[in-house]
């Protein structure tokens, strides 16, 4: 895509220069045009980078605003471009264990979360698997466990296999929900530590097959599974 910005601040041609050379630092960025006559960067990107991250790179004195494009809806497309796998996968468990309880005469919260989260774990175990090296490789990168035990991020994709099949069969409820409770609590710590610290790194939940970023999407799907196995601890208690 290409985007066209006005920049103000720019004096001499040498700006000219410094500019673009800013500019094609930042992730995406694969061409710049730079015109202090016209006032005008172009910018060309092979995904949307937000208006604050190219200001970023700039000198105070240079001051970019977006003119033939609406900056909130082409950063709002390019978060569901970003995060369509997933938000597609959550859809489709959604839609498939909400289904499911049409076979009872009333919604039946318990199974409905036991269904849910077998889909998750047995979804998200499979893309980590069709690339185990590479999920491991990604997973060391993050997570407080793995950093120390490398072995660890291979052990994981198996765990969130067996945790899927376990949710599936209902085996020991209390039991699978309380390693569920304990693993997926380690998990959010090093994620919450990546997204803090504004580390830009991939996001090994569909493992290496998508290119996914840290974000607070893992958060929430991190916090979601130990949520739900807290809840479902407390009801079966």
């Amino acid at each position: 895509m290409v985007h066209t910005y006005k920049l103000t601040g720019m004096t001499c041609s040498n700006c000219e220069a410094t500019v673009k050379s800013a500019l094609l630092t930042v992730d995406h960025v694969t061409d710049v045009t730079v015109s202090r006559a016209t006032e005008t960067v172009i910018i060309t990107m092979d995904k949307h980078v937000a208006l604050s991250d190219l200001q970023r790179v700039l000198d105070s004195k240079y001051q970019l605003s977006a003119i033939h494009h609406n900056e909130m809806h082409e950063q709002t497309k390019s978060w569901f471009e970003t995060y369509k796998p997933i938000l597609l996968i959550f859809a489709y468990i959604s839609l498939i264990t909400i289904l499911i309880q049409f076979k009872n005469t009333h919604f039946d919260l318990m199974e409905w979360m036991r269904h849910f989260m077998a889909g998750f774990f047995l979804v998200f175990s499979f893309f980590k698997l069709l690339d185990l090296k590479g999920f491991a490789e990604s997973y060391v990168m993050y997570d407080v466990i793995a950093k120390k035990i490398p072995v660890w991020g291979y052990i994981y994709a198996f765990t969130e296999l067996g945790l899927g099949i376990a949710f599936l069969l209902n085996f020991n409820p209390l039991l699978t929900n309380s390693v569920t409770f304990i693993v997926m609590s380690i998990s959010i710590i090093g994620v919450l530590q990546s997204v803090l610290n504004k580390k830009k790194i991939q996001c090994a939940c569909l493992g290496a097959v998508f290119n996914l970023p840290m974000s607070t999407v893992t958060i929430i799907e991190d916090a979601l599974m130990i949520v739900m196995s807290a809840v479902m601890i407390g009801m079966s208690l």
